[in-house]
């Protein structure tokens, strides 16, 4: 069954008459609509007023569904609110200041004339800025907005709401205040150049939702010209994740990662790093399959090992796909034995269902990899050291702090869960430091 992504509020006045509530879900049924949360806003002689929480699949669903609402008799639709809209009504942040002013007097010390001794000291020594500015716990998130989710190229204001959610989890998850900032530009050299001339205000530099083959440009340019963390979360909080989630799936299936072939089918953004991920972790062999010539040289300059569909489906014991391809993958395709992973939102290459009746071991989708659970401790954890990059062997720690906390039988643990960010954190920092790339050797 498709997924139900659109909650909707409904506001009803129903007259008073037995079984009106009744028929007023059954309407809602009928049209495959869910019904949630019923609260009574207003209790009167003749009729009540209630708001309805229904789910759908799309919006025209949501269409069908009024509709029904509005050919009921004894019913009238009030109003209609769309929770998702609701929720990012007047955007979704807000800058404020981690110190009070109450007095007078305090203006001396957080601005003028004291500010001016602080400026004077971090023109003397920049490092200080590190101390006395809020860098250490910042990063800004940029994007042009040329590859959005599954949307596509709608362009850099289009995509604010999205980077405003990433900067509400970074937040939540690490204490960090993270900034959208919108480069409005399709041109790579453009952007790598404005990053780098608003970069000095940031501890990290986190990349959002950009086209191919251009996210691989930036993010290296970047990564190469500062000496500060970088990271575009489409790679590499989509692949850390997944990693995570394989180790999982392998030790609830008795299969030996490092002794297995790994297949990627699809090599976008997501699927390149996770291939290139699958090839640190030290899987076996990795055989990596795309209708472009260039994705699969790319590929092959890493490790991996050039292929085709078939032949993954037929000789790989981990299979991953990443295609943006509903009903990619046939049951028959399936190799018993096989873990699949059908990562494609928000309809899977294969059905998890569908391929585990097929013979796999195990199929997981796209519900599983979930990249908060992620990007937020690598930046935190690479921000205490003031690390100079996010290494692989970072993300690899990261990927096995996510897998040692999920619940027996799970994949991965609820992104939620405090003890996951703080284990990332602590896994990523001490892997900096380890590997020299840290600037400040002691963890706090």
């Amino acid at each position: 069954m498709r997924k139900y992504s659109h909650d909707t509020i409904v506001r009803v006045r129903l007259r008073h008459r037995p079984g009106q509530l009744s028929r007023f879900t059954a309407a809602i049924a009928d049209v495959e609509g869910l019904v949630g949360e019923i609260s009574t806003v207003h209790l009167g002689e003749n009729d009540t007023v209630r708001d309805v929480t229904v789910e759908t699949r799309d919006e025209e669903h949501t269409r069908r569904m009024l509709d029904a609402i509005r050919a009921l008799p004894g019913v009238e639709l009030i109003a209609t609110r769309d929770k998702v809209f609701e929720a990012h009504r007047g955007g979704k942040l807000r800058t404020t200041s981690r110190l009070e002013l109450k007095h007078l007097s305090e203006l001396r010390y957080i601005y003028t004339p004291g500010v001016a001794r602080v400026a004077t000291a971090i023109q003397r020594d920049p490092d200080l800025a590190w101390d006395f500015t809020g860098i250490g716990t910042s990063v800004g998130i940029f994007t042009n907005g040329t590859r959005v989710l599954g949307l596509g190229n709608i362009g850099p204001l289009a995509s604010l709401p999205v980077m405003e959610g990433k900067a509400a989890l970074y937040d939540r998850f690490a204490g960090i205040s993270a900034t959208p900032l919108l480069v409005n530009t399709q041109d790579p050299e453009e952007f790598i150049e404005t990053v780098m001339r608003m970069s000095i205000g940031f501890g990290g530099i986190h990349l959002e939702d950009i086209r191919m083959p251009d996210c691989f440009r930036i993010e290296d340019e970047l990564d190469r010209r500062l000496d500060k963390p970088v990271m575009h979360d489409d790679q590499w909080g989509t692949a850390t994740v997944a990693l995570a989630a394989i180790l999982n799936a392998c030790k609830l299936t008795g299969v030996d990662f490092k002794s297995s072939r790994v297949g990627q089918i699809g090599l976008g953004a997501a699927g390149s790093a996770i291939a290139r991920i699958a090839l640190s972790y030290g899987a076996r062999e990795v055989l990596v399959a795309d209708t472009s010539d260039d994705a699969r040289k790319r590929l092959e300059g890493f490790g991996a090992t050039p292929s085709t569909m078939a032949e993954i489906l037929r000789e790989a014991d981990i299979v991953v796909a990443t295609t943006g391809r509903v009903g990619l993958i046939r049951p028959d395709m399936i190799r018993r034995g096989q873990v699949i992973f059908a990562l494609s939102n928000p309809d899977p290459e294969i059905n998890p269902d569908e391929a585990v009746k097929a013979g796999a071991a195990y199929a997981g989708d796209g519900r599983s990899i979930n990249n908060a659970l992620a990007f937020p401790g690598l930046f935190r954890g690479a921000l205490d050291v003031r690390a100079s990059a996010i290494t692989h062997e970072m993300r690899l720690a990261a990927a096995e702090a996510i897998a040692s906390l999920a619940e027996p039988g799970e994949l991965v643990p609820n992104p939620l869960d405090p003890q996951v960010h703080e284990a990332v954190r602590r896994a990523v920092a001490e892997t900096a430091r380890v590997q020299g790339v840290a600037k400040m050797a002691k963890l706090v």
